[in-house]
């Protein structure tokens, strides 16, 4: 019998596809060891985005690849996930502990924005990645009651706070800190300043995300985020209707400016199914979101329907993700995670920890 070779294994897994990266395996460089001995073979898979509820299908798809290599008896598939820092800004650096800043967005209020990025950040942490969001909406936060937290931030030290956590993820939000029914009558400079605290004088630990469930528009909010925090990517929610795409398109057109890669698109409200004769009807309109994205050259990450359910699982603060773990929604925003995870480890990786300090000195 001829001696199995790894090169015969390596071919095997070029046949495989990566169904997020759209790459197969080698080529993505998701191959990180094959190991044979006689006719057995060993092969390390490591993902740069956290897609738990992939790793099943992957991995048959790389067994059924492997039952035809000739010589090999029996092989084991380990897959496991490595999430990076990738590059932000070119005048900021990436924050210590957080490895990625995700930028939710939306150009105009009403498109649920705020219950996708819960349901987003739930989503990451259901597929096995470290996550925490931090709810820029000064002026109308809605995090706290969406995650059904509310209790206060505690200091150990007088200078910083410690995230509060529910649903294994790590939050932050003005709501946390106020009454749910306390106005901010503040001026620009003050809300600016406010974000910048919940960010900076946070104790986030370790994640691999922080999802920035921003308000809507292109104000004093985004410009701060996009001058001084460092965000890896972002993402843009809007509805099929005209109005809302007109606006969309700003948010979108405002990243691009600053130089922050938008992961993609997410159409919420897409369609409506009628709970009783189950007839679908596209109340906002049709394809918007799909042809927004064409048009841009980014990717649709997913639709959402009109579903009351999501509104009522938020509003009682155990979002749809948790509520409703097995249920098709939560697919579609596990789904929209691993793509949006996928599309944020094809951006470029942040090397400037790799770099010693020069100092040059004039003795």
């Amino acid at each position: 019998m001829a001696e199995l070779a790894r090169e015969q294994i390596e071919n095997a897994l070029k046949t495989v596809q990566d169904k997020y990266l759209e790459q197969d395996l080698v080529a993505a460089g998701e191959v990180r060891d094959i190991r044979v001995d006689g006719a057995r073979a060993a092969i390390d898979i490591q993902m740069g985005y956290s897609a738990a509820g992939y790793h099943d299908e992957l991995r048959a798809a790389i067994q059924g690849a492997l039952a035809g290599v000739a010589g090999l008896e029996s092989s084991e598939v380990t897959i496991s996930t490595k999430v990076t820092t990738h590059a932000v800004q070119k005048s900021l650096k990436p924050m210590a502990g957080i490895k990625n800043i995700i930028a939710v967005a939306s150009g105009k209020g009403g498109v649920g924005k705020s219950t996708t990025a819960v349901n987003l950040a739930l989503a990451l942490v259901a597929e096995g990645a470290q996550v925490g969001i931090l709810d820029a909406d000064i002026y109308g936060p809605s995090q706290p009651r969406m995650l059904g937290i509310k209790d206060k931030p505690e200091s150990k030290d007088g200078k910083s706070m410690e995230p509060l956590e529910r649903h294994g993820v790590q939050a932050m939000s003005i709501g946390f800190l106020i009454d749910e029914d306390t106005p901010m009558i503040w001026r620009g400079p003050m809300v600016t300043q406010a974000l910048e605290q919940l960010l900076n004088e946070t104790n986030w630990k370790e994640l691999d995300y922080l999802i920035i469930d921003l308000p809507p528009g292109t104000g004093d909010i985004q410009l701060t985020l996009s001058q001084k925090i460092p965000v890896s990517g972002s993402v843009i929610v809007t509805t099929p209707q005209d109005i809302a795409l007109l606006d969309a398109r700003k948010g979108l057109r405002m990243f691009e400016k600053v130089e922050v890669p938008v992961l993609g698109i997410i159409e919420n409200m897409s369609i409506h199914i009628c709970s009783k004769c189950g007839h679908e009807e596209y109340i906002f309109g049709q394809g918007g979101a799909e042809g927004m994205a064409e048009e841009y050259g980014v990717d649709l990450l997913g639709a959402l329907p009109l579903d009351i359910r999501i509104r009522e699982q938020a509003d009682g603060g155990e979002p749809t993700v948790v509520a409703d773990p097995e249920g098709r929604i939560t697919e579609i925003y596990r789904e929209i995670a691993r793509r949006t995870g996928a599309k944020l480890a094809e951006q470029s990786k942040d090397y400037s920890s790799k770099f010693p300090n020069i100092v040059i000195q004039d003795n």
